[in-house]
């Protein structure tokens, strides 16, 4: 059996002033852990997770930072791979070009999006396609991976249901209920077949 852990990053600090010269994509990718998200992270990566053998994370700041407070603890290396990055919006200069609907609109049309950013079918893809890169080179093995909600959620969507609450559901079971905590964390098991046999969202 394959486990994976995919564990959203931790609180970021929003509040520098050097995030307001760069652009919207750029702002989201260079966030760093606040003080607050890095104490978050020491207390939710727990001895829960002494058992993980390799550590992938997405290549955004935040989510890299938050990924090396449990690979200094366990002495092991981070991969980097930009397929577990945070969905991009595809607004140029700031959110208010979101339309109000965006958000709803992403999760009922796997197609919408605006400008050049992501549709939801997108980053499902290319969070599969790193996904199924880690369980052909980690077999067996116990794997976290450091990621972001939005694209979390679009990558439950492969297997999952939602409701229109926002609820998902996996095999007839409610698996989450949509209310996002910082280090929120799923545990994914998968077969010798790298079937998914198991989701299990761990608080």
């Amino acid at each position: 059996m394959t486990t994976i852990y995919f564990i959203r990053h931790s609180k970021a600090d929003k509040d520098s002033i050097f995030y307001r010269f760069l652009s919207p994509l750029k702002q989201n990718m260079k966030k760093k852990l606040s003080k607050d998200g890095i104490s978050i992270a020491q207390n939710k990566l727990n001895s829960n997770f002494d058992d993980v053998e390799v550590i992938y994370s997405s290549n955004y700041t935040r989510a890299y930072q938050t990924s090396l407070i449990l690979s200094k603890r366990l002495n092991l290396k981070v991969i980097k791979d930009s397929k577990f990055g945070e969905r991009v919006h595809g607004i140029k200069k700031g959110y208010n070009e979101l339309p109000k609907d965006f958000e709803v609109r992403q999760l009922k049309e796997e197609n919408y999006k605006i400008n050049n950013g992501e549709s939801q079918k997108e980053v499902r893809i290319r969070m599969l396609k790193a996904l199924n890169n880690i369980l052909k080179n980690n077999k067996n093995k116990k794997i976290a991976v450091f990621t972001h909600s939005t694209a979390l959620s679009f990558l439950l969507l492969n297997w999952c249901s939602i409701t229109e609450d926002g609820i998902y559901i996996f095999n007839g079971n409610v698996i989450f209920d949509n209310k996002w905590s910082y280090c929120e964390t799923f545990k994914f098991e998968f077969d010798d077949d790298n079937k998914l046999i198991s989701i299990q969202n761990i608080k």
